[in-house]
């Protein structure tokens, strides 16, 4: 990699040192001087390699290279982006649908018995949350579910984008309303993909995949609050 490439001299000056997760940086003074730079500047750019989640600034303690994770970075442009233009919302959203069907064999065949078990429970807490009164939507518990069908996919990109699309359903997505009814179905959908997941078929469980994708974008938006009370306040 040529890293005049690479438009940070923060992350230039960690690479070009060979500094990996789990290392402590030198002084902001140290690396000011080394970087020929303003403590004032290093400091701006030691705060936003921390957004972009290539440094935990501890105060007090220093600051520590972290492992690599893309989510922080997609999640940042994905939210500039949606707010700049909502209809990037739906952009990012088929993008991650596309990455979720090409990734699946790859992911749902890495999950351990454990993670079954997890997911089980995931289908369970919501059904009981959605049983409330008055009810609660499981908005959490789907990002958690969606989010561990690919917790064991080595491919920090997907992780990425994946992680960006829920923290965007979360500031925007919740806001296109669903009545109860939807809600269910899409827990019965989770319910048949780990069914087939479980008894490995992985092909079964990707069509039933596509069809849940499909029930949200086929489904017309309404008003919660007028189309189930039940759902009032909790969008």
């Amino acid at each position: 990699m040529r890293l005049t490439s690479l438009q940070s001299e923060i992350l230039r000056f960690i690479v070009e040192n060979g500094y990996r997760p789990g290392d402590m940086l030198p002084t902001i003074q140290a690396i000011s001087k080394s970087m020929d730079a303003s403590v004032a500047k290093t400091r701006e750019s030691l705060e936003v390699a921390r957004m972009l989640g290539a440094v935990e600034i501890r105060p007090g303690r220093g600051t520590r290279i972290v492992p690599f994770s893309f989510g922080p970075t997609a999640t940042l442009a994905g939210l500039y982006a949606i707010g700049e233009d909502e209809r990037n919302f739906d952009h990012l959203r088929d993008t991650r649908n596309a990455l979720e069907v090409h990734f699946w064999d790859q992911a749902v065949g890495a999950l351990l018995p454990e993670d079954i078990a997890t997911l089980r429970n995931f289908i369970a807490a919501a059904r009981e949350q959605l049983a409330r009164q008055p009810i609660q939507v499981p908005a959490d518990t789907h990002r958690r579910f969606h989010l561990m069908l690919f917790g064991r996919l080595e491919n920090p990109f997907v992780q990425g984008v994946l992680e960006a699309f829920w923290a965007a359903y979360e500031a925007f997505g919740l806001n296109l309303y669903y009545d109860l009814d939807y809600h269910r179905s899409v827990w019965n959908y989770h319910e048949r993909i780990l069914d087939a997941i479980e008894a490995a078929d992985i092909e079964g469980s990707r069509r039933l995949l596509v069809d849940h994708m499909n029930l949200l974008q086929q489904r017309p938006m309404q008003d919660t609050a007028r189309s189930d009370p039940r759902l009032a306040g909790f969008e």
